[in-house]
């Protein structure tokens, strides 16, 4: 057995070594990859021409932003892209065509595009300010997806495949309940939390949903679906309830495409091929070949926004995008980001910031942190203004509430003010494997937090106290932020989501309006003209270091894959260190599932 156990260890260590070995040398390679892919950068071979078709690719995820350089490693060894848009880059390269006098159209082509319902949202008043020009647009989709469909009902002209079809099927979404797993490997969770709907705890120590959580995501789903229903049907000249009636009576996802036709879902059934020749004969080509198709995302490389970190006067885009963190890089981390929100503050050239959030909270700490340094650029008397993307919720609420005004989309998804503690016991886990710890300390009390040793009732109650501690804080600074009395702010709080419209009934947000409308608002009040002045925060300037904490991650998960060998259940293991490396106080949103 020891002998078993030694030459384990020996090829353990040897493997480390080479593995070590093989990093360094994969090392190199990713930054020379990197360095070839900046240089490259301007390779572009799209051209200008008159009589251009602007191509919207409804296509992969569309995400808030993104870096300008692709972070995945393994797909810039293989010289491969993955499908990742920006939304910040589809909205400018919109602007730009409609500008431009060479785009003749829009064309939308719709290839089944991931998208929370606020970005869709936003993209879908990007094409409408689009149509101001009085250039046609038109969509065509081999099959039309429902978000897809969203966007491209505001087409002058919307084609689909003869055998194809229309997905309409309202909004639903799916959130797993763990407890039932946790149990048969003997975890458990002590939670500490305020507030009736503050349920993003729930999935960890319930086997279903509470009657709370369901009752307020029937409303969110209702209330976003609504919206998304009453601009389709406005779209397309229908009333919303024969939308209704389409979706009850039948799957219309496996209809075919007649009955979209006949149902006016869509205005013309064609083939791929007939679609070229629409395009052909519409810029006047000579043949289909001819046909100058620029995407909307190259189109944006020419966007007069965010151009001019040299400005005088420049107006800040920051951008929070991801859980507010304590450490982590890849998050809104109040270690990198307060210094650059400080450094703002103190540069006369900043003259004001637009705030970006697109955050569903996390750590309390990294919250608080990050909402101080945002007063203090407040206290520069610079204006600060908030815009919302689709969660601003929870600790994204935290570090928005004291905004001189703060603007939603209406199906951005707020609020979540509460605090929650969630400690994990893995003491059931250990008693499976065959370990027994065993404690010695001083004091009653004085073994710290520990998911491996059950809370004394002293530091259970002490957990408890400093949660509601930490909710009265927010409760403050919200109250403060937005000019309102506690009571009020108690009222509509507890932890409970709400959807963009509702939040700005209820005095969450100032107004229902995009990032466009948040820069002009910001702009305005600082005095500034012109859209050059317009810089985004913060730079890329670590591109290659993101590149290389991604690859120790990649390398973390294959190692342990390794280790536990095919039929380990992987995503519970990483899932499980996720929540073990979690700050034990959270002020974060529950996950919610959008099935579109």
């Amino acid at each position: 057995m020891l002998k078993k156990f030694f030459s384990n260890l020996l090829s353990s260590f040897m493997g480390a070594w080479i593995a070590l070995m093989l990093f360094g040398v994969v090392v190199v390679i990713v930054i020379l990859a990197v360095l070839g892919k900046i240089g490259s950068m301007g390779g572009d071979t799209t051209k200008m021409k008159r009589h251009s078709v602007l191509t919207l690719n409804l296509e992969g995820t569309i995400v808030e932003t993104a870096p300008t350089v692709q972070m995945d490693f393994r797909s810039m060894l293989l010289n491969r892209e993955e499908n990742v848009q920006a939304l910040n880059d589809l909205v400018a390269g919109l602007r730009e065509g409609a500008d431009n006098k060479d785009i003749d159209c829009l064309y939308i082509r719709c290839n089944g595009a991931s998208a929370s319902p606020a970005t869709l949202h936003a993209l879908r008043d990007a094409v409408a300010e689009f149509k101001k020009s009085g250039k046609p647009v038109y969509a065509y989709g081999d099959g039309l997806a429902q978000g897809d469909y969203y966007v491209a009902t505001l087409a002058d002209s919307l084609f689909l495949n003869p055998q194809g079809s229309v997905d309409l099927h309202g909004i639903a979404g799916m959130t797993p309940y763990l407890k039932g797993l946790f149990d048969k490997i003997g975890v458990r969770f002590d939670v500490f939390k305020v507030g009736t709907f503050k349920s993003a705890v729930e999935p960890y120590i319930l086997t279903e949903m509470s009657e709370p959580a369901r009752a307020q995501l029937d409303t969110l789903y209702n209330n976003i679906w609504n919206l998304m229903r009453g601009d389709m049907a406005q779209a397309r000249k229908l009333k919303p309830q024969t939308i209704d009636s389409l979706i009850n009576r039948d799957i219309v996802m496996l209809r075919p495409a007649e009955v979209a036709l006949k149902n006016k879902l869509v205005d013309k059934l064609m083939t791929n091929r007939q679609v070229n020749d629409f395009f052909k004969d519409f810029t006047g080509a000579e043949e289909e070949k001819d046909v100058n198709y620029v995407d909307v995302s190259w189109m944006a490389g020419s966007s007069s926004y965010f151009s001019n970190p040299s400005s005088k006067n420049q107006l800040a885009v920051f951008y929070a995008y991801g859980e507010t963190a304590d450490g982590n890089p890849s998050q809104i981390d109040f270690q990198t980001i307060v210094p650059v929100i400080t450094e703002l503050a103190d540069n006369e050239d900043v003259k004001a910031m637009v705030l970006r959030v697109n955050s569903p909270g996390g750590s309390v700490f990294g919250s608080s942190e990050i909402a101080d340094a945002l007063a203090y650029f407040k206290s520069k008397k610079k204006p600060f203004v908030v815009s919302m993307g689709d969660y601003a919720a929870s600790g994204g609420y935290w570090i928005s509430c004291e905004a001189d005004s703060i603007y939603a989309d209406p199906m951005t998804i707020t609020g979540s003010i509460g605090i929650f503690g969630l400690i994990p016991n893995i003491d059931g886990l250990l008693v499976k494997i065959g370990v027994s710890p065993q404690y010695v300390s001083t004091y009653p009390n004085g073994f710290p937090l520990s998911p491996v040793k059950t809370l004394t009732a002293g530091q259970a109650a002490a957990m408890q106290q400093s949660i509601e501690r930490g909710y009265d804080m927010f409760i403050a600074r919200v109250a403060k932020g937005r000019k309102m009395k506690e009571e009020r702010v108690r009222q509509i709080a507890e932890g409970r989501v709400w959807d963009g419209a509702l939040a700005l009934k209820i005095g969450l947000v100032d107004r229902l309006a995009s990032l466009d409308d948040a820069i002009d608002t910001a702009a305005a009040m600082a005095d500034i003209s012109g859209n050059e002045n317009v810089v985004i925060y913060p730079r890329p300037d670590d591109d290659v270091w993101a590149v290389l904490n991604q690859m120790e991650l990649n390398a973390t998960q294959q190692l342990v894959a390794r280790a536990l060998g095919p039929q380990a259940d992987l995503k519970t293991v990483f899932m499980l260190t996720d929540i073990l490396n979690r700050k034990p106080v959270q002020a974060l949103a529950p996950v919610i599932y959008f099935n579109f």
